[in-house]
């Protein structure tokens, strides 16, 4: 069979067809345990009713009218959103792309209302931050960059988790007016820093007067145990950007700004086409009520930290696991070697994983996971594991 989509994925061969709550079942009505969640999109599992009578409600109501009027569930998700974060204001769009290319508009003319012509950004080694070309420069990635070159200017490169890098930036360029971080790098292999360490930028970002920007695309909404992986550390950021688990499934974004960046972007700054749409902000509004009603958060805390003390215990004598790390449900098992193969292994035990930075099983289950299906995710991709390193010479 021919295809006519552009071959910009290395699919697996299979195709589901629906999903029941941490399920996926296939066209041949097999089902697969979803231990990815989309990568970390569908944090309430699927086809949760909640969510599915919110679209449905609203789609027979109104999809799309613009951002010229007013969009009172727009209004609804900020204040729901405001609330939770502790930040000032919001702006909506349809993906985590889109959200950290507001952050970096917002960055700059920041920089430019401060009388700096060439305003740069301190981004971090091994982060991921989108794949449009602002974002595609910011992240810290050479193999996603390579062939979209001359990237976008402006960007300053620093080792995650080490401040004094940060420092040492700041002292040899006087050109920066914000520092964007992950505060748990995803893509880059579940790399979660020391404890202080977003407090410590928060401290550098006061004291040189520049933006502190946080991408939580992957760790926000719950994923962490807090709603926000920032509020760990106590702290506020001057920007904030969300994704993936917003809505569910349904494309969304958003951009949150606090303080003085708050008054950075005004009437004809930024827009967008689609960016919170009624339909698009009701499915919002739905997971963030539903996290609420079922102690979601909290639980994801105590969950991950079973998770990993299990996948601790049962692979300890496994000389080839280096580490096993958790925030939440955010958990990352490393193996001494690039361990891609391990996808379509656990794919033949209908087991959904994902490796990610090569050697990294990165694991982002539903919150909804309960004790039997977070023991059947266990027990099945140990052996998986313990059958693939036994092999190894």
């Amino acid at each position: 069979m021919t295809s006519h989509i552009m071959p910009t994925y290395n699919r697996l061969p299979v195709i589901f067809e629906r999903g029941e709550g941490v399920w996926l079942i296939d066209t041949n009505n097999q089902r697969y345990l979803d231990a990815l969640s989309g990568i970390a999109v569908c944090n309430l599992g699927h086809a949760h009713p909640n969510i599915t009578k919110a679209i449905c409600t609203q789609s027979e109501k109104l999809l799309h009218t613009s951002n010229i009027y007013n969009i009172a569930n727009q209004e609804i998700l900020a204040d729901k959103l405001i609330s939770k974060s502790g930040m000032s204001n919001v702006f909506f769009c349809n993906s985590g792309a889109e959200a950290n290319e507001a952050a970096i508009k917002i960055a700059r003319k920041y920089g430019h209302e401060k009388g700096i012509k060439n305003p740069a950004i301190i981004v971090m080694e091994k982060s991921f931050h989108g794949r449009t070309l602002a974002t595609l420069s910011a992240t810290g990635n050479a193999k996603v960059q390579q062939g979209f070159g001359p990237l976008v200017e402006g960007f300053i490169r620093v080792p995650y988790n080490n401040v004094m890098a940060i420092k040492n930036a700041l002292d040899t360029n006087k050109h920066i007016v914000a520092i964007l971080v992950e505060p748990i790098q995803g893509e880059g292999g579940i790399n979660i820093p020391a404890d202080d360490y977003l407090n410590q930028i928060r401290n550098i970002c006061d004291q040189y007067q520049i933006l502190m920007m946080l991408d939580e695309i992957q760790s926000g909404v719950g994923r962490t145990g807090q709603f926000l992986a920032f509020q760990h550390n106590n702290i506020l950021p001057d920007v904030c950007t969300l994704a993936k688990a917003l809505g569910n499934g349904v494309p969304i974004g958003a951009c949150l700004a606090s303080g003085k960046a708050a008054e950075i972007l005004t009437t004809g700054a930024h827009g967008s086409t689609f960016g919170g749409n009624p339909l698009a902000c009701a499915a919002g509004i739905a997971v963030l009520d539903t996290l609420d009603a079922d102690n979601l958060i909290a639980l994801a805390q105590v969950k991950g930290d079973s998770l990993r003390a299990k996948f601790a215990e049962q692979l300890a004598a496994n000389p080839h696991v280096i580490d096993i790390r958790n925030k939440g449900l955010m958990i990352g098992i490393e193996l001494d070697r690039p361990c891609a193969d391990l996808v379509k292994l656990a794919l033949e035990q209908h087991l959904l994983i994902n490796v990610t930075n090569e050697s990294t099983i990165r694991l982002l289950p539903p919150l909804i996971i309960n004790e039997t299906e977070s023991q059947q995710l266990v027990n099945t991709l140990v052996a998986i594991i313990t059958d693939y390193t036994a092999k190894i010479h």
